[in-house]
């Protein structure tokens, strides 16, 4: 079939076109920017909404998946992190849509909800849709949740990503998101859009990307690269990135009190100590502080008896700091998912004062905005540190968020770290946002004076 030369351009931009379908189910307390969220990725069909904390994105994937059963009568697989099941559970009820909760692989109704661990007891081609809630999960290349999501999603027609974090420290991580809706494969975008500075080809072992570092955009690929980011995803900080009224959405203040604990001594041919440099000094440093610093946040955390969440990194900071403070609770690797849900589910309905858990355990997806007050161990994720402080700091939050972050001097290196990565979170958003807004880049025609069609030979 012979092509013309309009559409060989469209097909080297890589843009996808829509593969979705006219919505026809708002629930009733949606607010416009969430309904037009929800319009577009039910039109796309295959889509991802980066929504900042608090900005509804639940009603968004629940309007989104209840589309899909009215359009077609087919099941929808609803993906969480452990505990926001429940959670999801609740919101479905609150906007009138069924849906069913499963942990052993069995459909519970048309839109059933399970949690990443028990993807692999399902089957595929049970499902017509699939959404990932708090997608980010598929960020780490290599990682075995982000093959096992990618592989499940194949055969699915309909796919929804969604999350506050897309990729908050590296651009190419946008490529695991892009590869499981099904369009540019992650190796495909590296070569398409970015460079290797050491000469390694895309095509090279798999090992190789797990070295983010050593990739960038190149110089003439910026605009294309999140104009192509723009054709399959939506970013949103607060309502009047679309265009709407912030009116509801304004946040509280946030208060970040760096608390820094000289105990780096210098060495003797040295007049100052230095901070820890490479991860193995700071592993060392960090499990030589453990002491100190669990001691300084049970004291901070023992003169309120308003809740509180500390955020640690280690099984024998998690218990230190469960033992000196006497109305908390650990959520540890060892619990069981139920365990951790129980856990999770106390601290949320205030039964719970003091919840102490690892950031990879509950940072993501849960609404604690009864709390206004945590306490962190900071290690180099930013996404890490970003998600559990908007558990608290989100819409919908009435009170000031004070996080105390608790390190060492031979953490300086960690919390430079930090900074350096929300700059570059901050430029991603910033970009993301601008060419979405651009009508040039949504929606553009060429118009030729003479039709042209492609060369056999091409």
């Amino acid at each position: 079939m012979e092509r013309t030369y309009e559409q060989y351009l469209e097909d080297k931009k890589q843009i996808g076109g829509y593969h979705g379908f006219e919505p026809t189910f708002y629930p009733d307390k949606m607010f416009d920017f969430q309904k037009s969220l929800t319009e577009w990725a039910v039109k796309k069909g295959r889509a991802a909404v980066y929504a900042d904390c608090g900005l509804g994105k639940s009603i968004i994937e629940l309007a989104y998946a209840q589309n899909i059963v009215e359009k077609t009568n087919g099941n929808v697989l609803l993906l969480t992190p452990i505990a926001v099941g429940q959670q999801m559970i609740k919101e479905s009820e609150k906007f009138g849509i069924e849906t069913g909760r499963s942990r052993d692989g069995k459909i519970k109704g048309k839109i059933t909800i399970t949690n990443y661990e028990q993807l692999h007891q399902f089957d595929p081609n049970d499902f017509t849709g699939l959404v990932c809630d708090e997608s980010s999960i598929l960020k780490n290349f290599a990682g075995k949740t982000k093959q096992l999501v990618t592989q499940f999603s194949r055969k699915i027609k309909y796919r929804l990503l969604a999350t506050a974090t897309a990729a908050p420290n590296d651009f190419i991580e946008l490529g695991t998101s892009s590869e499981a809706l099904g369009y540019l494969g992650y190796m495909d975008m590296l070569n398409k859009f970015f460079k290797n500075d050491q000469n390694n080809s895309a095509t090279n072992r798999r090992s190789r990307f797990t070295e983010a570092t050593k990739w960038r955009l190149k110089g003439h690929s910026h605009d294309h690269f999140w104009r192509w980011v723009t054709s399959w995803a939506r970013a949103i900080r607060s309502p009047s990135d679309l265009g709407f009224s912030d009116e509801g959405y304004n946040l509280p203040d946030f208060i970040e009190n760096t608390i820094e604990m000289k105990l780096n001594k210098a060495l003797p041919e040295m007049l100052f100590a230095i901070p820890a440099v490479g991860l193995k000094e700071q592993r060392d440093a960090t499990r030589g502080s453990i002491d100190e610093r669990c001691e300084k946040a049970a004291e901070i955390a023992n003169k309120s008896n308003d809740f509180c969440v500390l955020w640690c990194n280690r099984n024998a900071e998690g218990d230190l700091l469960e033992k000196l403070i006497p109305d908390a609770i650990q959520v540890s690797g060892s619990d069981s998912d139920e365990k951790k849900e129980e856990k999770l589910m106390s601290f949320s309905s205030g039964k719970t004062r003091v919840l102490v858990i690892k950031p990879k355990i509950g940072a993501w997806g849960l609404n604690w905005q009864h709390c206004n007050h945590t306490i962190f161990f900071p290690t180099h994720s930013y996404e890490q540190y970003y998600q559990a402080m908007r558990r608290f700091w989100r819409f919908g939050q009435k009170r000031q968020v004070t996080a105390d972050i608790i390190y060492t001097d031979s953490d300086v290196n960690v919390i430079d770290n930090l900074h350096r990565k929300k700059n570059q979170a901050a430029e991603m958003f910033d970009r993301l946002v601008a060419e979405m807004n651009n009508s040039l880049s949504l929606q553009k025609t060429n118009e030729y004076i003479n039709d042209m069609t492609i060369p056999s030979w091409i």
